[in-house]
């Protein structure tokens, strides 16, 4: 499949610089696979959508002050950091601007007694970098001199921490939030609980496998890297149960989608399980697990665009993202939400 179908022309204004508050009021649109319906709904309404029942599914992930602003020794040049994955205790893979002052050897302050050294330069033009903390030492480090890294695309400063952390967030590890979990509301989530919709989670650490954009001319081309992932014996039940008794697996987010249908068997029975995934979904894909799919609106060219691509189909996603534009939909990890049923 060639790449420049996942383009498309987006007006600049589109782009969310900002959360709806409260977040539940972001606008919904619903996308039934079956019917090509499209129908414009406000994200608290997914109560009405879904049936007791139903499970829906969260990635608890928490994002960690992932962006470190230094000074190259003994020089003093500027140096930042954004790290991808934790390889060892006190040992991370990296990305660094401007990558020549970050070759090996390299040892960067970020603060009086804060330290990393370049000790490996990868393929992909990763950093692995060397901390001079571990264990607590290290994490409240970054507390204390990392900040919350947010997209590109996103020009504002964002003050508020918590705005770009789920209200289910637990697990310290992602350098970017599931955004498509940044509509819930406590609120919200109790309203589902109570009309019989069952919530419950699995854990995948965000990575740069989830927005590294794909630069190959055929999507098959691009490789995808592992991200870290969990799902608890509890989870795998609930799921379980839920597919047993004909109701839906509703994933929130396609980092849910990679989790689940990385663990799932030709059945779509889930099992419990830790370690590392790099499924790349792409379209002819047979999905086990998902039945159904609530999602952000994303980037051109971008795995997760693809992965929706394979769930409802390539002409079915260009027609509601083209529908989203002319509706006046927000766009990206602020921006509104699609929920895309059977």
């Amino acid at each position: 499949m060639r790449v420049e179908l996942l383009d498309f022309e987006l007006p600049k204004e589109l782009i969310a610089q900002e959360p709806i508050e409260p977040r539940d009021h972001a606008r919904l649109m619903v996308l039934h696979k079956s019917s090509g319906e499209i129908q414009h709904r406000v994200f608290y309404e997914l109560v009405e959508l879904l049936s007791p029942g139903d499970v829906i599914v969260v990635n608890d992930t928490k994002v960690i002050k992932a962006r470190l602003r230094g000074r190259r020794l003994p020089t003093g040049g500027k140096v930042e950091l954004l790290l991808l994955r934790q390889i060892e205790d006190g040992v991370w893979e990296a990305l660094a601007c401007p990558a020549r002052r970050a070759r090996p050897e390299t040892e960067i302050a970020f603060g009086d007694d804060f330290f990393g050294k370049v000790i490996e330069i990868k393929q992909t033009r990763a950093r692995v970098v060397q901390f001079n903390k571990i264990g607590f030492e290290f994490w409240e480090a970054l507390e204390r001199y990392g900040s919350v890294p947010t997209p590109p695309y996103i020009k504002r400063e964002v003050h508020n921490e918590r705005s770009y952390q789920t209200v289910y967030a637990k697990k310290l590890g992602s350098v970017a939030a599931p955004t498509a979990g940044l509509h819930f509301t406590e609120r919200l989530m109790d309203e589902l609980v109570r009309a019989g919709i069952k919530i419950t989670s699995v854990t995948l650490h965000i990575g740069w496998a989830t927005f590294k954009p794909i630069a190959s001319p055929e999507v098959e081309q691009h490789k995808m890297e592992e991200e870290y992932c969990e799902v608890s014996e509890d989870a795998a039940n609930e799921i379980n149960t839920a597919k047993a008794s004909g109701k839906k697996v509703v994933a929130v987010g396609t980092t849910v989608v990679r989790v689940l249908e990385s663990v799932a068997d030709e059945d779509g029975t889930v099992k419990p399980w830790a370690g590392w995934t790099n499924l790349y979904i792409t379209p002819g894909y047979k999905f086990k697990a998902v039945d159904s799919l609530i999602t952000n609106f994303h980037t051109p060219r971008s795995t997760n665009l693809l992965l929706v691509i394979a769930f409802a189909g390539l002409e079915l996603t260009m027609k509601a993202y083209q529908v989203a534009i002319k509706e006046r939909y927000r766009f990206y990890s602020f921006g509104d939400a699609m929920l895309i049923l059977p």
